[in-house]
């Protein structure tokens, strides 16, 4: 059962909190998760194409949003907050407006704030993109593997698994690589795992990463 479902959705309500924090009638419920969409897809494009990451990873752990009548609140939450920050002024004004003109929200003001983490690679998110930054220099799946779950046991956690599947190393056949590392309770709903599913385009075709790490336990 637990391995049938997404772990965030299976536990939702005991470790698992939602990232989006709205109320809206049926009738303007896909209206309102579209856009939610539109403003996750414009920020992190938005650090894909402004920003020049030397290790491939952007650090983006997670976007949440709270939406009030006349607000829309979004923090994001970064694992290497200089990137945005740093470099040139007024880099968050300017997402600010890029997000704003997406949305065309008239009547609600939209405001960004960025939250930095302290362990980043604590994070399923910012650890897929920098096994799919390893993946697309060519590096060894195995190595870019064990790397990662390397730099997850030192930040701390009890258990990590990473799975690729794809055609891995360019060869004729897709299959699927997994490992793991301590112990993942993936049936135990106490258990708070984190679980991001990500997806990377070398030029042998599209990868797909999954990683679960097992923080603790409530």
């Amino acid at each position: 059962m637990g391995q049938k479902i997404n772990p965030l959705g299976f536990r939702l309500g005991t470790t698992q909190s939602h990232d989006s924090v709205w109320f809206a009638q049926p009738i303007h419920y896909s209206e309102n998760l579209q856009e939610d969409k539109k403003i996750r897809d414009c920020i992190k494009n938005y650090i894909q194409k402004n920003i020049r990451i030397s290790s491939g990873v952007e650090g983006i752990a997670g976007i949440k949003i709270q939406k009030r009548i006349d607000l829309i609140q979004v923090i994001i939450y970064m694992g290497f907050p200089k990137l945005l920050i740093e470099g040139k002024p007024g880099r968050i004004e300017e997402l600010q407006m890029n997000v704003q003109k997406k949305l065309n929200c008239v009547n609600r003001k939209l405001n960004i704030a960025i939250t930095r983490i302290a362990n980043p690679y604590r994070h399923p998110n910012i650890l897929a993109e920098f096994i799919a930054g390893q993946l697309r220099n060519r590096v060894s799946f195995r190595k870019a593997m064990k790397k990662a779950i390397e730099l997850t046991e030192q930040a701390g956690t009890k258990g990590v698994q990473v799975q690729i599947a794809g055609r891995i190393d360019g060869k004729e056949i897709a299959r699927v690589e997994w490992i793991r590392e301590g112990r993942v309770p993936l049936q135990t709903i106490r258990a708070k795992i984190d679980y991001c599913c990500y997806t990377v385009r070398t030029i042998y075709g599209v990868l797909g990463i999954k990683v679960w790490i097992f923080v603790n336990k409530e």
